[in-house]
C-alpha cells in the first residue's frame, strides 16, 4: 500500500501529491506543429488534454503529431513541386519571385496539414 505524507499549512494538512514527468523520447524536441497541437488542445479540447495529461500520453501525442506533420509536409512539398515545377535557373535570375513561389507552396500545404494535424 502507497503511504500518502501530508504537509501543514495553516491549520490544514494539504497532501503532497505530484505528477511524474512523461519519460517519452526525451531528446526530441518539439517544433512548431506540436506546439499548434498543444496549444489547440489546450484552448478547444480542455477534457481531452487533462485526461493525456493525467494518464501520463500527452508529450507521446505532442511528439507523434508533430513528426507526422512534418512528414507529411515533406511529402506534400515534393508533390507540389512535382505537379508545379519551379525552374532551378528562376532561383538566380530572379530570387524574389522564386521565394514567393514557394512561399505559396508552403502555406497551401500548411493548411492541408493544420486540417489533418493539428486541428482535428
Amino acid at each position: 500500500m502507497i503511504g500518502i505524507t501530508y504537509h501543514k499549512e495553516g491549520d490544514f494538512f494539504v497532501p503532497d501529491l505530484y505528477l511524474e514527468k512523461e519519460n517519452y523520447e526525451n531528446d526530441y524536441i518539439i517544433g512548431k506543429y506540436g506546439h499548434l497541437r498543444l496549444e489547440y488542445l489546450k484552448n478547444q479540447k480542455r477534457a481531452e488534454y487533462i485526461i493525456m495529461f493525467m494518464n501520463k500520453t500527452l508529450r507521446k501525442h505532442i511528439v507523434e503529431s508533430d513528426k507526422q506533420a512534418k512528414r507529411r509536409l515533406k511529402i506534400l512539398m515534393a508533390q507540389m513541386l512535382e505537379k508545379n515545377p519551379i525552374d532551378e535557373n528562376l532561383k538566380n535570375t530572379n530570387p524574389l519571385k522564386w521565394i514567393g513561389l514557394m512561399n505559396n507552396y508552403k502555406h497551401s500545404v500548411e493548411e492541408i496539414i493544420f486540417k489533418e494535424f493539428i486541428y482535428c
